[in-house]
């Protein structure tokens, strides 16, 4: 596809969660952004664990600014739109959530999330209403930057031990009236839980997290009504995984049996030295 500015990328963005359903990977590097889109795919997300373990961190242990830097390098790196895992703006208390979102929409980004995890696993969620009001005040930053960022705001309570399915109704609809553009519940993972988020989300887009070998196919989870489907950084944990098991069997076991199939040299040159190479934004 060809390359797009920012205000086309946010554009373009903006309308695929309109209709129909999309998925939306999880790069956490230049190289694996690029090839991405060249697989087709019409958007990207990054992922904070992916670029964390990437970085030699744990998930959530990356400042601000580290992350900042990091979205602005895969939104130059892809003539994609690409939705910024912004975890919970880097803030407890609203107004700097706010100057954080101002920052993150200045990297280049076409959407962004946030989300009401506190950060502490004894005390997960933020309060009702003070995750409500974060959700407001990343919707007035957007609002007032004028420009046209989508906003997904998400609540955490079925990965950090809080699976209450009408407490996360209760806050998906409250963020909805708080300005949400699209909703998302990760942890959520059978039909018929993706059936009662949708509907109680609806109108606005549901996105859904799959990090696991459900046997849900895309088709099957665009007919449950989800509009946007991520990998958050399961395709990162792939290649970790890979890594770490060809290494463990040399340093164990002395052998290289791994290395078997594994793509070539000269594939990756051919793509990167020509449409990866190509694929960096105006």
């Amino acid at each position: 596809m060809p390359n797009l500015s920012i205000v086309d990328k946010r554009n373009t963005f903006r309308r695929l969660h309109e209709t129909g359903c999309f998925v939306i990977p999880n790069p956490w590097n230049v190289g694996s952004a690029r090839y991405l889109q060249g697989l087709g795919f019409q958007a990207l997300a990054t992922t904070s664990s992916g670029y964390a373990h990437a970085q030699g961190f744990a998930d959530g242990d990356m400042t601000r600014d580290r992350v900042l830097a990091h979205c602005r390098e895969i939104a130059d790196a892809t003539g994609l739109p690409v939705n910024a895992d912004f975890e919970g703006g880097y803030a407890h208390d609203p107004e700097t959530v706010a100057e954080n979102v101002r920052l993150c929409m200045e990297t280049g980004v076409a959407g962004l999330s946030i989300e009401d995890f506190t950060g502490d696993d004894a005390d997960p969620l933020y309060a009702f209403e003070l995750a409500v009001a974060r959700v407001r005040a990343a919707r007035a930053a957007i609002d007032k930057s004028g420009g046209g960022v989508v906003f997904t705001a998400r609540t955490e309570g079925f990965i950090k031990g809080r699976p209450d399915m009408a407490e996360t109704i209760r806050r998906l609809k409250a963020f909805t009236d708080a300005g949400a553009d699209c909703l998302y519940a990760p942890g959520i993972c059978t039909p018929e839980q993706i059936e009662t988020v949708v509907k109680a989300a609806a109108p606005k887009p549901v996105n859904l997290l799959m990090s696991s070998a459900s046997g849900l196919t895309v088709n099957d989870i665009a007919e449950l009504g989800v509009r946007r489907i991520s990998v958050g950084g399961t395709l990162a944990r792939v290649a970790m995984h890979a890594f770490i098991k060809a290494a463990t069997e040399i340093a164990k076991n002395g052998k290289f049996d791994s290395f078997a199939a594994v793509m070539g040299n000269a594939e990756l040159n051919t793509f990167f030295g020509s449409a990866g190479t190509k694929s960096s934004s105006q």
